[in-house]
């Protein structure tokens, strides 16, 4: 249906050279100006990215047997047929964007220990040892804490009634794809979980398929948030502004409000991990994958009616919003700690974007280990949800478990790129009003909270992305046999 309702956008014309080992970023975004005049304090164009028109993520169990023969000739299958799919498509939206990710089960499983040393790792050394150190979260709370940890739920986790705790899943890998195509999509998907000679599908249980879209509204056009939802009947659809990126009727991919280049890394903030200048995983970033659902009739008709109380819930209070809905956020640098705390002294609320600026970057100028200059105020992480009408998947292994249905329900596959999951769970815990030294004086799925109140969280897992250069079944060359 997306094909048919939505042009393709333009993108700058490929590169040609090869991809870039950072598996996270999706080359060749456009990026265009659009009226930011919907905060008469922020009138004036500004800056968004252009994402893919369709996401998928597929999740995954291994299905290969956890002996170094086994794991080294699969890291060799899977590898490729990665290779032979980019060199039918870009790894850009025109063709197919594949990021490939790996849970702590994968590691915790398959790589109890490395058996052979190299330059990276001594011979010998065990689970956990050998993945990136959070060196920041170790320096606080005086232990090891590791870049990859296991998810956690957060205050405002709220289950939907019947549906039981967050799950927080364990899956091995998930396979990210984005293209404006979904016949390049399916290539892929092909490519990765088919049952072919060619295809690496025989290595993999999937567990998950989840679907979902963003965009198609950047050029004057009805956007995909608003056509699917009114096609699917979803309660408060027609409420949703039509050129609307995401179903809430804001735009989540602001530049300023991404962080840059390769910022995200590992290695990229010094002092962040432990693997600049050499480490194994260099180049790679953790992600937070999680869904929700999103109550729009709440957000539009109930809860938010006026405009302007949904510009101060996204953002923050005490704004002064023009007459005419728009679809975009506010830019960095946004209130600092002290500011949050005060507007909620003022006005008894807090915002959503508002809440989470004080600890989701920089607070000083850095200058990157790759002798780049930010400015204080540089956004750390990158977002990359897609709305979704999956409920809340498009296909589960377990439909019990995961309490699936075939009845739409507007929804969002929530994605977040970030050097640690320790900075993750640190702006996740912001939303909620938690900062490292103290806790705002509102319930955190309070009205008065953000957005809190018209989210509910089903599902969370952290992984570890590796380098393109160690996508496939990282660490597996260093089995001993």
């Amino acid at each position: 249906m997306i094909d048919a309702i939505a042009e393709p956008p333009d993108r700058p014309a490929a590169s040609g050279g090869p991809p870039v080992q950072e598996q996270y970023i999706l080359p060749n975004e456009r990026v265009v100006m659009v009226d930011n005049s919907a905060v008469q304090s922020s009138k004036g164009t500004i800056a968004v990215r252009v994402p893919a028109l369709h996401d998928h993520v597929i999740t995954a169990k291994l299905n290969v047997p956890a002996n170094a023969k086994a794991l080294q000739e699969a890291q060799h299958h899977l590898e490729s047929a990665l290779v032979a799919l980019e060199r039918e498509h870009p790894s850009d939206p025109s063709g197919v964007g594949v990021t490939v990710a790996w849970g702590i089960p994968y590691f915790h499983h398959y790589i109890p220990a490395l058996g052979k040393g190299s330059d990276f790792f001594k011979a010998g050394t065990r689970y956990p040892a050998y993945l990136p150190v959070d060196l920041m979260t170790s320096k606080t709370e005086g232990r090891t804490v590791y870049a990859l940890q296991d998810a956690r739920t957060f205050p405002s986790d709220q289950p939907p009634p019947g549906f039981g705790p967050v799950r927080l899943e364990q899956n091995d890998v998930a396979v990210l794809l984005r293209s404006d195509s979904i016949a390049n999509i399916k290539a892929a998907t092909d490519a990765i979980f088919g049952s072919g000679s060619n295809q690496a599908g025989s290595l993999f249980t999937v567990t998950s398929i989840r679907q979902g879209f963003s965009g198609g509204g950047f050029y004057g056009q009805q956007g995909l948030p608003s056509k699917l939802a009114l096609a699917a009947n979803i309660p408060g659809a027609r409420s949703i502004p039509p050129q609307s990126q995401g179903f809430l009727g804001f735009a989540t991919t602001l530049v300023s409000n991404m962080g840059p280049d390769n910022i995200p890394s590992l290695e990229t903030l010094p002092g962040l991990t432990d693997q600049w200048p050499n480490g194994y995983f260099k180049q790679g970033t953790t992600m937070h994958l999680s869904h929700l659902y999103q109550d729009l009739e709440a957000w539009y008709d109930k809860t938010y009616p006026l405009y302007a109380d949904r510009v101060q819930a996204m953002l923050q209070p005490g704004l002064n919003p023009a007459p005419a809905p728009g679809t975009f956020a506010l830019q960095p640098p946004g209130p600092t700690e002290a500011q949050v705390a005060e507007g909620v002294k003022r006005y008894h609320s807090f915002g959503h974007t508002g809440s989470m600026s004080p600890v989701d970057s920089t607070p000083k100028q850095e200058t990157t280990n790759y002798g780049k200059s930010y400015p204080s105020g540089t956004t750390i992480p990158v977002r990359g949800d897609f709305d979704t009408l999956d409920n809340p998947f498009h296909y589960t292994s377990d439909p019990a478990g995961d309490h699936y249905s075939t009845r739409p329900a507007a929804g969002l596959h929530f994605i977040m790129f970030q050097p640690t999951i320790g900075i993750f769970n640190t702006v996740r815990l912001a939303m909620d009003g938690h900062y490292p030294d103290k806790t705002l004086p509102l319930s955190p799925r309070s009205i008065h909270a953000g957005i809190n109140s018209v989210l509910t969280t089903t599902h969370r897992q952290n992984y570890l992305i590796p380098p393109r250069r160690h996508r496939s079944f990282p660490l597996a060359e260093f089995l001993a046999p």
